[in-house]
């Protein structure tokens, strides 16, 4: 069970912080500093969490990361699913928090959940594409920094996965706002509604799908002699 709630207070720090961050420095394709700076808190906030909760559930924080790690092997259903609950729940409590905080501030404040969204420009299926293909980028990255191949390289794991957040949310921000993580997108559309809520399938599935594309790389390219 402390595995499932590290998941959520992990999930719900990771939304409240990167969101928080998304709705404050303004995040929008106009605005290149407050991109930036969107995409160091989700970054950052990877990284703190890692260095907190990774020795108790190994910090995963994303449903699209707990679908890699089960099917490559390293983990049961049961505890998927315990992860998944937990992430989803953290999620949708980062987004309330987040809400409060905005619904309680004067006209002219900030306003918004961070939402993740398509673009202007951008299609549904551009949109999918990005998040599936960003996803798998940054899951794999995941099962290689934490494998056992890697040796004394583990200690820096979590500098490694938040690093590639970073570089992720640079890449596709422009595309979704970049989500890559299902339990990050539920919980800030679900208060955030309009456009949000009805592309929500879109961050997802496609995530998922990245995810799961993830493992089978892996598992393709894993030292034989070393799997367990």
């Amino acid at each position: 069970m402390k595995k499932y709630l590290a998941e959520m207070v992990g999930t719900m720090v990771l939304t409240l912080m990167g969101c928080g961050a998304a709705v404050a420095l303004d995040c929008n394709p106009s605005n290149v500093p407050g991109m930036v700076g969107t995409a160091l808190a989700f970054g950052l906030s990877v990284v703190a969490m890692a260095y907190t909760i990774g020795g108790i559930s190994g910090c995963h924080i994303n449903p699209a990361i707990t679908l890699g790690v089960l099917l490559s092997g390293k983990m049961s259903t049961k505890d998927a699913v315990g992860y998944w609950i937990g992430q989803i729940v953290g999620g949708i409590i980062g987004a309330l928090l987040l809400y409060v905080i905005v619904s309680s501030t004067g006209e002219g404040g900030p306003v918004g959940t961070g939402a993740n969204d398509l673009q202007t420009g951008i299609t549904p299926l551009a949109g999918f594409l990005a998040e599936a293909i960003f996803t798998c980028v940054f899951v794999l990255v995941v099962l290689g920094a934490t494998s056992k191949t890697n040796g004394a390289t583990n200690n820096f794991a979590g500098l490694a996965i938040g690093l590639a957040l970073v570089l992720v949310h640079l890449a596709c921000i422009r595309f979704t706002g970049t989500s890559v993580n299902p339990a990050r997108s539920i919980g800030p559309a679900l208060f955030q509604g309009g456009t949000a809520l009805s592309n929500l399938w879109i961050f997802i599935i496609a995530p998922l799908i990245g995810g799961a594309l993830a493992s089978l790389i892996w598992k393709g390219i894993e030292p034989a002699e070393k799997k367990k």
